[in-house]
Formats: C-alpha cells, structure tokens, sequence
C-alpha cells in the first residue's frame, strides 16, 4: 500500500445535457490528473441528475448511460485516473443510483448503488441493490457510501471501514439551484459535522462531493481521521479541490475494535 495518495473531488454544476456533461468531466479530469490526482470522483448521479428533487430530467435511457460509462472509461485510461462516476442504471429490477468505479486502464471495477434511499421524491424512482462493495484503487482499500447513506445510516460508513477501507467517498445531492439557503460558514449544517462524525468515529479518510448549486446545505468537503476539515470548497462554486492524503494517518482504530457480538439482530 502507498504511503499517500492524492485525489481529486470535482465539484461540477449539473450538466445541461449528458454530451455537456461528457465534456464538464473530461475538462475536470484532465485537470486533476495535470495537478498529479490518481482518483477522482463525481457527485451523485452526476449523470443525467438526481430523480425526485427539483431538476428537469429526461425518462431513464440505459443506451445513454452505456455510452456515458464507456465514455469514461476512455477518458480514465487517457487521463490515468481512476474515476468514481455517479449515474443512474436502469435495470430489471428498477432504476439503481449508483456510482461506478472505474480503474487508470478504464477498466469497470464494479459499482456501488445506494440502498439506504432517501425517503419522499427519491424513493418513488430509485430501488436498492441489497450488496455493499469495497474496491482497491491505486493500492489503496476504498468504500463509496451515497449521499443519504452517510448521513443518517453511519453503519454503511463502518461496514466499509471494518473492511479495510482508509478512505470512504461519499457522493452526494444536497441542496438545490433553484431556492433554499446556505450555510452562512463552513460547520453550521448538519451535514457537514456528519462528515467530521464518519472520519473520526472510524479513524478514516472522509471525501464529500457534492453538486455546486446555488443553494447548497453542505460544502464539498475533505476530512481527515481525526476529525479535522483540511479543504473544503465554497458554496456554489465549480470547482476541482485536489489534495494528499497521508494514509498512515487513517488507523482504522475505532472501526477495528467494533465487536458486532454486541448488537444482536433479534
């Protein structure tokens, strides 16, 4: 395992159309891997856009995400970044909000979809999987947990970590462009002191990507283990926040000394 690895989090603004979106992540992932990112991730369901909140989107397409997710993988292997990319899959079984992960080869590594749906507008079109999944990336153990999932269900966040996961990347959807209020400083949403709970609570690497909008409830946000915010991204602001992580740092040590004999399912 490296000693550090850089990552990018691409705070986007949600794409007009999925070739604009093409062209926003291309431009975005050339640029983290100019400033020496080896993984990047996008928000939640970057493509086309988050079901049940207040976007106009098009009826779910499997061909358009087909292409969208070889389209990535092209610029992964291009760039030779390792790329999370959430979009949604229609399957069988419903439509999946998912983020796929995809390795410096382009090669599709497996996906994580979210389970724990956000009840209201998102629970009338997304439907879970059921699987949790961790993934290797550039050396380094990694788990995705999606918007909701961490904030309320702090469960997924330790799954992954009890896994050996030294970062969980969160993925995430919160706020709107359309009306709301922000933060007036970093730390006085709920959401924000969430992610400083998951990185502590688990001795891990924390990194929340969220949708640059007009009105956001949380901030684009890198947490280290201790708890301690070491960049974020100003509220509605595009950005490509690229930074080290010292994974010596991510001990794991709360998350390794859980004892599920504790907690009885019945």
């Amino acid at each position: 395992m490296p000693d550090a690895v850089r990552i990018a989090l691409l705070a986007l603004k949600h794409p007009e159309t999925t070739a604009h979106g093409l062209d926003m992540a291309n431009t975005a992932m050339k640029t983290a891997a100019a400033r020496g990112a080896r993984i990047a991730c996008f928000p939640e369901t970057y493509f086309p856009g988050l079901r049940g909140i207040d976007v106009d989107l098009p009826k779910p397409d499997r061909a358009a995400m087909e292409h969208v997710l070889q389209s990535i993988r092209s610029m992964a292997r291009t760039h030779r970044l390792a790329t999370i990319v959430g979009m949604e899959w229609p399957t069988h079984n419903g439509l999946l909000n998912l983020a796929y992960v995809v390795s410096p080869a382009g090669r599709v590594l497996g996906h994580q979809a979210k389970n724990q749906i956000t009840p209201g507008g998102e629970s009338r079109h997304y439907v879970p999987d059921g699987r949790r999944r961790v993934f290797t990336l550039c050396g380094v153990r990694c788990g995705i947990v999606i918007c909701h999932e961490g904030w309320r269900y702090p469960e997924t966040v330790r799954w992954a970590a009890c896994r050996g996961a030294k970062i969980v990347f969160q993925p995430q959807v919160t706020g709107s462009d359309r009306t709301g209020r922000r933060p007036k400083k970093w730390g006085q949403s709920f959401y924000e002191m969430a992610m400083v709970c998951r990185a502590q609570e688990n001795a891990i690497w924390f990194a929340s990507v969220n949708t640059a909008m007009k009105f956001q409830n949380s901030a684009t946000s890198l947490i280290a283990p201790d708890g301690r915010r070491m960049t974020h991204v100003p509220y509605g602001r595009e950005q490509v926040l690229v930074n080290t992580i010292d994974l010596s740092q991510a001990t794991r040590r709360y998350a390794k000394r859980y004892d599920p004999r504790w907690y009885p399912t019945s």
